[in-house]
Protein backbone atom coordinates (compact mmCIF):
# COMPACT_ATOMS: atom_id res chain seq x y z
CA UNK A 1 0.00 0.00 0.00
CA UNK A 2 1.56 3.34 -0.99
CA UNK A 3 2.11 5.67 1.83
CA UNK A 4 0.98 9.59 0.82
CA UNK A 5 2.30 13.00 3.32
CA UNK A 6 -0.37 15.67 2.20
CA UNK A 7 0.36 19.12 3.24
CA UNK A 8 -2.16 21.50 3.96
CA UNK A 9 -1.68 24.96 5.87
CA UNK A 10 -5.44 25.39 6.12
CA UNK A 11 -5.98 27.83 3.27
CA UNK A 12 -7.84 26.88 0.15
CA UNK A 13 -5.47 26.76 -2.21
CA UNK A 14 -4.01 23.73 -0.31
CA UNK A 15 -7.62 21.94 -0.73
CA UNK A 16 -6.46 20.77 -4.32
CA UNK A 17 -3.48 18.87 -2.98
CA UNK A 18 -5.35 16.97 -0.82
CA UNK A 19 -8.32 16.75 -3.56
CA UNK A 20 -5.35 14.86 -5.95
CA UNK A 21 -4.56 12.52 -2.99
CA UNK A 22 -7.44 11.32 -2.39
CA UNK A 23 -8.22 11.28 -6.15
CA UNK A 24 -4.69 8.86 -6.17
CA UNK A 25 -6.31 6.95 -3.01
CA UNK A 26 -9.89 6.07 -4.63
CA UNK A 27 -8.24 4.98 -7.79
CA UNK A 28 -5.70 2.80 -5.65
CA UNK A 29 -5.59 1.34 -2.57
CA UNK A 30 -3.46 3.89 -0.54
CA UNK A 31 -2.54 5.43 3.12
CA UNK A 32 -3.61 9.21 3.32
CA UNK A 33 -1.78 11.12 6.22
CA UNK A 34 -2.82 14.82 6.08
CA UNK A 35 -0.05 16.71 7.75
CA UNK A 36 -0.16 20.42 9.22
CA UNK A 37 3.07 21.89 10.74
CA UNK A 38 2.70 24.89 12.91
CA UNK A 39 4.92 26.64 15.34
CA UNK A 40 4.10 28.58 18.53
CA UNK A 41 6.18 31.50 19.85
CA UNK A 42 7.12 31.28 23.37
CA UNK A 43 6.37 34.73 25.06
CA UNK A 44 9.69 35.76 26.84
CA UNK A 45 7.85 36.05 30.09
CA UNK A 46 6.44 32.94 30.27
CA UNK A 47 7.88 30.15 32.43
CA UNK A 48 8.54 26.70 30.64
CA UNK A 49 5.32 25.06 32.69
CA UNK A 50 3.31 27.75 31.27
CA UNK A 51 4.14 27.26 28.08
CA UNK A 52 4.10 23.81 28.11
CA UNK A 53 0.28 24.13 29.20
CA UNK A 54 -0.77 26.65 26.58
CA UNK A 55 0.96 24.76 23.58
CA UNK A 56 -0.77 21.27 24.49
CA UNK A 57 -4.12 23.36 24.64
CA UNK A 58 -3.31 24.78 21.49
CA UNK A 59 -2.44 21.68 19.90
CA UNK A 60 -5.53 19.93 20.74
CA UNK A 61 -7.46 22.58 18.84
CA UNK A 62 -5.01 22.75 15.98
CA UNK A 63 -5.53 18.63 15.72
CA UNK A 64 -9.04 19.17 15.79
CA UNK A 65 -8.56 21.47 12.66
CA UNK A 66 -7.11 19.65 10.97
CA UNK A 67 -9.78 16.69 11.04
CA UNK A 68 -12.32 19.12 10.17
CA UNK A 69 -10.60 20.64 7.89
CA UNK A 70 -9.48 17.07 6.33
CA UNK A 71 -13.68 15.96 6.78
CA UNK A 72 -14.95 18.39 4.78
CA UNK A 73 -12.55 18.67 1.70
CA UNK A 74 -14.03 14.73 1.67
CA UNK A 75 -17.43 15.75 1.98
CA UNK A 76 -16.92 18.67 -0.93
CA UNK A 77 -15.53 16.01 -3.15
CA UNK A 78 -18.50 13.51 -2.39
CA UNK A 79 -15.95 10.93 -1.26
CA UNK A 80 -15.72 8.45 1.74
CA UNK A 81 -12.39 8.22 3.71
CA UNK A 82 -10.64 5.34 3.39
CA UNK A 83 -7.30 4.88 5.64
CA UNK A 84 -6.64 7.87 6.86
CA UNK A 85 -4.11 9.60 9.51
CA UNK A 86 -4.14 13.44 11.04
CA UNK A 87 -0.52 14.51 12.00
CA UNK A 88 0.60 17.81 13.18
CA UNK A 89 3.89 18.60 14.06
CA UNK A 90 5.40 21.88 16.02
CA UNK A 91 8.58 22.93 13.89
CA UNK A 92 9.83 26.89 12.74
CA UNK A 93 10.98 25.59 9.43
CA UNK A 94 8.16 24.12 7.33
CA UNK A 95 9.81 22.55 4.65
CA UNK A 96 12.47 21.04 6.90
CA UNK A 97 10.16 19.31 9.09
CA UNK A 98 7.61 17.96 6.05
CA UNK A 99 11.00 16.27 4.53
CA UNK A 100 12.08 15.01 7.89
CA UNK A 101 8.62 13.37 8.68
CA UNK A 102 7.99 12.06 5.07
CA UNK A 103 11.23 10.24 5.12
CA UNK A 104 11.56 9.36 8.80
CA UNK A 105 8.04 7.35 8.36
CA UNK A 106 9.40 5.99 4.77
CA UNK A 107 6.54 7.53 2.65
CA UNK A 108 6.47 7.33 -0.99
CA UNK A 109 4.92 10.35 -1.79
CA UNK A 110 4.84 13.96 -0.44
CA UNK A 111 1.75 16.06 -1.99
CA UNK A 112 1.41 19.58 -1.95
CA UNK A 113 -0.39 22.16 -3.33
CA UNK A 114 1.47 25.15 -4.97
CA UNK A 115 0.98 28.44 -6.34
CA UNK A 116 2.55 30.61 -9.13
CA UNK A 117 5.43 32.68 -7.53
CA UNK A 118 6.55 36.39 -7.82
CA UNK A 119 10.57 36.83 -8.84
CA UNK A 120 11.11 37.16 -5.23
CA UNK A 121 9.46 33.64 -4.87
CA UNK A 122 11.16 32.04 -7.79
CA UNK A 123 14.64 33.50 -6.19
CA UNK A 124 14.44 32.12 -3.04
CA UNK A 125 12.14 29.41 -3.22
CA UNK A 126 9.04 28.56 -2.05
CA UNK A 127 8.18 25.35 0.07
CA UNK A 128 7.16 23.39 -3.41
CA UNK A 129 10.33 24.34 -5.37
CA UNK A 130 12.56 23.74 -1.98
CA UNK A 131 10.99 20.18 -1.41
CA UNK A 132 11.56 19.35 -5.09
CA UNK A 133 15.03 20.56 -4.59
CA UNK A 134 15.82 18.90 -1.85
CA UNK A 135 13.25 15.98 -0.69
CA UNK A 136 14.77 12.02 -1.17
CA UNK A 137 11.06 11.72 -0.86
CA UNK A 138 9.24 11.78 -4.49
CA UNK A 139 6.94 15.26 -4.38
CA UNK A 140 3.40 15.81 -5.76
CA UNK A 141 2.89 19.49 -6.95
CA UNK A 142 -0.48 20.19 -7.34
CA UNK A 143 -1.59 23.41 -8.92
CA UNK A 144 -4.33 25.38 -6.59
CA UNK A 145 -6.50 25.38 -9.45
CA UNK A 146 -7.23 21.56 -9.79
CA UNK A 147 -10.11 20.07 -9.87
CA UNK A 148 -10.26 16.08 -9.18
CA UNK A 149 -10.80 14.17 -11.96
CA UNK A 150 -9.49 10.43 -13.22
CA UNK A 151 -6.29 10.03 -13.34
CA UNK A 152 -5.93 8.47 -16.87
CA UNK A 153 -2.77 9.62 -18.25
CA UNK A 154 1.14 10.50 -17.41
CA UNK A 155 2.99 12.28 -19.09
CA UNK A 156 6.90 10.97 -18.28
CA UNK A 157 9.15 13.81 -19.72
CA UNK A 158 12.82 12.71 -20.26
CA UNK A 159 15.78 13.26 -21.15
CA UNK A 160 16.33 9.86 -21.98
CA UNK A 161 19.50 9.54 -19.27
CA UNK A 162 18.68 6.88 -17.23
CA UNK A 163 15.84 6.10 -19.37
CA UNK A 164 15.42 2.09 -18.10
CA UNK A 165 15.71 2.74 -14.33
CA UNK A 166 13.38 5.86 -14.59
CA UNK A 167 10.38 4.32 -16.35
CA UNK A 168 10.28 1.97 -13.78
CA UNK A 169 9.63 4.73 -11.38
CA UNK A 170 6.54 5.73 -13.55
CA UNK A 171 5.26 2.42 -14.23
CA UNK A 172 5.15 1.62 -10.92
CA UNK A 173 3.07 4.99 -10.23
CA UNK A 174 0.96 4.51 -13.52
CA UNK A 175 -0.30 1.05 -13.25
CA UNK A 176 -1.99 0.57 -10.43
CA UNK A 177 -4.03 3.86 -11.49
CA UNK A 178 -4.67 1.97 -14.64
CA UNK A 179 -3.82 4.71 -16.55
CA UNK A 180 -1.47 4.93 -19.92
CA UNK A 181 1.94 6.53 -20.08
CA UNK A 182 3.32 8.76 -22.66
CA UNK A 183 7.52 9.08 -22.94
CA UNK A 184 8.04 12.51 -24.08
CA UNK A 185 11.37 14.00 -25.47
CA UNK A 186 12.08 17.22 -26.22
CA UNK A 187 14.95 16.97 -28.99
CA UNK A 188 17.19 18.83 -32.25
CA UNK A 189 16.04 17.08 -35.52
CA UNK A 190 18.71 15.44 -36.06
CA UNK A 191 18.59 13.10 -33.00
CA UNK A 192 14.89 11.75 -33.44
CA UNK A 193 15.62 8.40 -35.69
CA UNK A 194 19.04 7.75 -33.30
CA UNK A 195 16.30 8.44 -30.03
CA UNK A 196 13.50 6.55 -31.37
CA UNK A 197 15.46 3.35 -31.37
CA UNK A 198 17.13 4.18 -27.64
CA UNK A 199 13.36 4.80 -26.43
CA UNK A 200 11.47 1.54 -28.32
CA UNK A 201 14.18 -0.67 -26.84
CA UNK A 202 13.22 0.32 -23.23
CA UNK A 203 9.06 0.10 -23.71
CA UNK A 204 9.82 -3.38 -25.01
CA UNK A 205 10.88 -3.90 -21.47
CA UNK A 206 8.00 -3.09 -19.92
CA UNK A 207 5.49 -5.13 -22.49
CA UNK A 208 2.26 -5.30 -19.49
CA UNK A 209 2.31 -1.26 -19.43
CA UNK A 210 0.20 0.58 -22.16
CA UNK A 211 3.08 3.22 -23.19
CA UNK A 212 3.72 5.76 -26.73
CA UNK A 213 6.23 8.36 -27.05
CA UNK A 214 6.34 11.54 -28.47
CA UNK A 215 9.49 13.54 -30.24
CA UNK A 216 8.81 17.01 -30.30
CA UNK A 217 11.49 19.56 -31.57
CA UNK A 218 12.70 22.26 -29.42
CA UNK A 219 11.89 25.89 -30.46
CA UNK A 220 14.89 27.78 -29.57
CA UNK A 221 13.54 30.88 -29.20
CA UNK A 222 11.70 29.89 -25.49
CA UNK A 223 13.43 27.75 -22.45
CA UNK A 224 12.30 24.42 -21.58
CA UNK A 225 9.55 25.58 -19.40
CA UNK A 226 7.88 27.12 -22.01
CA UNK A 227 8.75 23.92 -24.42
CA UNK A 228 6.85 21.81 -21.99
CA UNK A 229 3.60 23.84 -21.43
CA UNK A 230 2.64 23.71 -25.12
CA UNK A 231 3.32 20.20 -25.49
CA UNK A 232 0.90 19.79 -22.26
CA UNK A 233 -1.91 22.36 -23.87
CA UNK A 234 -1.43 20.02 -27.13
CA UNK A 235 -1.73 16.51 -25.19
CA UNK A 236 -3.53 17.56 -21.60
CA UNK A 237 -1.92 14.81 -19.19
CA UNK A 238 -3.28 13.79 -15.78
CA UNK A 239 0.21 14.19 -14.58
CA UNK A 240 3.39 15.14 -15.57
CA UNK A 241 6.63 13.16 -14.00
CA UNK A 242 9.61 14.48 -14.33
CA UNK A 243 13.05 13.91 -12.41
CA UNK A 244 15.07 16.48 -11.26
CA UNK A 245 18.91 16.65 -9.88
CA UNK A 246 19.23 17.42 -6.97
CA UNK A 247 23.00 17.48 -6.59
CA UNK A 248 23.71 21.21 -7.97
CA UNK A 249 25.66 23.49 -5.81
CA UNK A 250 23.99 26.36 -4.16
CA UNK A 251 25.02 28.68 -6.33
CA UNK A 252 24.17 26.73 -9.58
CA UNK A 253 19.80 26.47 -8.65
CA UNK A 254 20.23 30.36 -7.37
CA UNK A 255 21.69 31.55 -11.15
CA UNK A 256 20.70 28.58 -13.30
CA UNK A 257 17.84 27.33 -11.78
CA UNK A 258 16.14 23.86 -11.88
CA UNK A 259 13.64 23.26 -14.60
CA UNK A 260 11.50 21.31 -12.82
CA UNK A 261 11.46 23.55 -10.08
CA UNK A 262 10.78 26.31 -11.90
CA UNK A 263 8.01 24.49 -13.39
CA UNK A 264 6.24 23.68 -10.72
CA UNK A 265 5.94 27.14 -10.02
CA UNK A 266 3.83 27.46 -13.39
CA UNK A 267 2.25 24.03 -14.14
CA UNK A 268 -1.48 23.71 -15.14
CA UNK A 269 -1.58 20.27 -14.47
CA UNK A 270 -0.34 18.20 -11.13
CA UNK A 271 3.78 17.57 -11.23
CA UNK A 272 5.48 14.32 -9.94
CA UNK A 273 8.83 15.19 -9.43
CA UNK A 274 11.74 11.50 -8.41
CA UNK A 275 15.14 13.13 -7.41
CA UNK A 276 17.31 11.40 -9.94
CA UNK A 277 19.47 9.12 -8.27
Amino acid sequence: MKKILVTTDFSSNSKAGMRFAIQMASQQECELTFFHSYYIMKPTSWGEKTFTSYENHEATKIKAKLEKFVAAVYAGMGAVPGKINHVISSSFITDANIMKYASDKKFDFICISRRGGGKVKKIFGTNTSNLILQSKVPVIAVPNTYKHTRIKSVLYATDLSDLEKEMKQVVEFANPLGAEIELLHLNYPSDIVFNSKVIENVIRKFPKSHIKYSLENINLLYNLVVNLQAVIKKHKPSILVMFTDQSQGFFQKLFLSSSTAEYSLNSSVPLLVYPKK
